[in-house]
């Protein structure tokens, strides 16, 4: 009778699984979410249509996710919500933090 030992390969693949998909784009745009803009500031001459919370991953295991993806990620989700609120544009209401971040959604005439 033969005893399997547990692999000692697994717990390094899955950190080097981690390391790698820290690189990699998890959000893809929804049909429709290429019109919405994101502007800086409250957008003047625009009907506000409510407000968008949006969440991913800010970390994996112990690997802090690049800041920069992770924003325009949680902008990426923003933009794929607003359509269904009838908005055009979408403004942050506040910076990310903890991997969320909320955004108030407009409809402007253009």
């Amino acid at each position: 009778m033969t005893i399997r030992r547990p692999s000692r390969r697994l717990p390094t693949l899955a950190f080097a699984c981690a390391l790698a998909s820290g690189g990699c784009t998890w959000v893809h745009m929804a049909p429709g979410a290429s019109k919405v803009r994101v502007v800086e500031a409250a957008p003047s001459g625009c009907e506000r249509r409510g407000e968008i919370e949006v969440s991913v991953k800010d970390s994996v295991a112990f690997y802090e996710r690049n800041r920069l993806k992770v924003k325009d990620e949680l902008e990426t989700l923003a933009r794929n919500e607003a359509p269904g609120l009838g908005a055009d544009t979408v403004q942050a209401a506040a910076p990310p933090a903890d991997g969320a971040q909320r955004f108030v959604a407009w409809r402007c005439a253009r």
